[in-house]
């Protein structure tokens, strides 16, 4: 049991951290963890292809079984691209990234970082204008790529997840509201009883 954290460890360090879920788990790390838990098969990720595949083998000590195409076809590595004059400025694409390679604002053209685009393809569904195409991307995907992904994808999360607690700025801003509010009904009263006084 205490090598299961460092099995993670190394197991997920061998994956391509495209988070494209393709695998059938929300990231790399989930299945990397899933994989030294021995619940999911080594042959479910096609961006890393046979070499990924043959790495887990070794490393898991498992045989290394066909890689499982249901899940994609493995291939060069593609990225997305946004065609500006269609675009809509909807965000979703944004939303939809996970590794915080699309830039843009509301109502306003979108664009991709096409050097941190990993490729994931989960832009494309969510586009309600079908203004996204995946494209050859010209090079390889490299260790220090998945590096980098798989920091801007757990600054991502970490984001997500502080912008989804209740905030504590924002308690404080309804309990100032609130003492404000109290305030102004007081003054009100007060005036509405001089005024009831001098009638």
């Amino acid at each position: 049991m205490s090598d299961a954290p460092d099995l993670a460890d190394r197991i997920d360090d061998l994956l391509p951290q495209t988070q494209c879920a393709r695998c059938g788990y929300a990231g790399c790390r989930p299945y990397a963890e899933a994989i030294a838990a021995s619940s999911a098969d080594i042959n479910r990720c096609p961006p890393g292809g046979d070499a990924t595949l043959a790495a887990l083998a070794r490393l898991t000590a498992r045989e290394a079984t066909p890689l499982d195409v249901t899940r994609g076809m493995p291939g060069p590595l593609r990225v997305a691209r946004i065609d500006e004059t269609a675009c809509i400025g909807c965000t979703l694409c944004i939303q939809a990234c996970p590794v915080d390679a699309i830039i843009g604002a509301p109502k306003r053209m979108h664009a991709v970082l096409t050097l941190l685009c990993s490729g994931c393809d989960l832009c494309v569904a969510p586009c309600p204008v079908d203004c996204i195409a995946m494209v050859p991307a010209g090079r390889e995907w490299t260790h220090a790529d998945a590096a980098a992904a798989r920091a801007r994808y757990g600054a991502r999360n970490l984001r997500l997840s502080i912008a989804a607690r209740p905030s504590t700025r924002s308690a404080e801003a309804h309990k100032r509201e609130a003492a404000v509010s109290a305030a102004l009904a007081r003054a009100r009263a007060r005036r509405s009883a001089d005024s009831d006084a001098l009638l």
